[in-house]
């Protein structure tokens, strides 16, 4: 598992592993501790380490001398000397370290294995790649947010066009600038600064909407700031096209946005309207539909490759 998220975020993971064999409770714990260390001087120690986690079941019933002759079957396994391998597995500097990695690990009270800190903090939440993979997203993103909202980009009193280039096609927009001025702003601001380039579409529902602008594509991301709603009552979801502010409750609002494929009333009064599609309804319609709340594996996302402005 971290084997994977490191080969999808190689430059935002580092993977700090420390031994925490459980003595007192499994009888062979140091002894695989020690496995891993003596194959670590061959240059193994992650291909050791996977072997065990993934044949715990095999190994864990076997005496201790049966474990170890399994051990010494699957450094031949891996091409390793085991001759070498099996003098340091019983070597008194690697055994000492074992014993010390559970005497460290209880004087600082951990709990048990498997334990899990992320950037110094207690982790206890679900454990598997999906979750991880946000989680290593939305701190990624946060090198990118922005410590204050944007300065004043726009003139209210003239009027804007946003083309999406994805690719699929290009999607024309017109702002309303003049009765969305904050929600403007900010998206032209963040499409100035690149906070949209190489954006997912990370949630299509065909005839309802298509949601983007989140960089960490989890649907979790926002810009760094939030600012308020802004509800204009001559404005309402009543036609395809239409582009709202995404939130998570009143005057949350930060950079995701959505359009709608059809008609969606039930959205009026909650969501901030501040553009309309004018062309490109036919490319959102190619869009990979994908509903990350369905808790099941989705496809990737089609690409919202850059955001450009026109001002007239």
């Amino acid at each position: 598992m971290l084997a994977q998220l490191e080969t999808e975020h190689p430059d935002d993971l580092r993977v700090v592993y420390r031994d925490f064999p459980l003595m007192s409770i499994h009888d062979k714990a140091g002894l695989a501790s020690q496995a891993a260390a003596a194959a670590s001087l061959q240059g193994k120690f992650w291909e050791m380490h996977e072997i065990l986690y993934a044949n715990q079941a095999e190994w864990s019933a076997l005496s201790v001398e049966g474990f170890g002759q399994w051990l010494s079957a699957r450094a031949a396994d891996l091409e390793m000397d085991v001759t070498q391998f099996e003098a340091d597995l019983g070597s008194g500097e690697i055994v000492a370290a074992a014993e010390r990695a559970w005497e460290d690990g209880q004087q600082i009270g951990l709990p048990g294995t498997p334990f899990l800190l992320i950037n110094g903090q207690i982790y206890s939440g679900p454990r598997d790649v999906a979750s991880l993979d946000q989680i290593i997203r939305l701190i990624a993103l946060g090198e990118r947010q922005f410590t204050s909202c944007p300065p004043t980009v726009i003139d209210p009193a003239k009027q804007y066009l946003a083309t999406l280039h994805t690719e699929k096609g290009d999607v024309v927009i017109q702002l309303y600038a003049d009765k969305a001025p904050t929600t403007v702003n900010s998206f032209v601001f963040l499409a100035q600064e690149g906070w949209f380039d190489g954006v997912t579409f990370h949630r299509v529902l065909p005839g309802f909407v298509a949601q983007t602008g989140d960089p960490s594509g989890t649907g979790s991301g926002n810009p760094g700031y939030f600012f308020g709603n802004e509800i204009d009552p001559s404005l309402s979801f009543d036609r395809p096209g239409v582009v709202g502010m995404a939130n998570s409750g009143a005057d949350t609002n930060g950079s995701q946005f959505f359009i709608t494929f059809a008609p969606a009333a039930d959205l009026d009064g909650k969501y901030t309207i501040f553009g309309q599609v004018i062309s490109g309804m036919d490319v959102l319609a190619q869009l990979t539909p994908r509903d990350p709340q369905m808790g099941v594996a989705l496809p990737p996302g089609d690409e919202l490759v850059s955001v450009t402005i026109e001002e007239k």
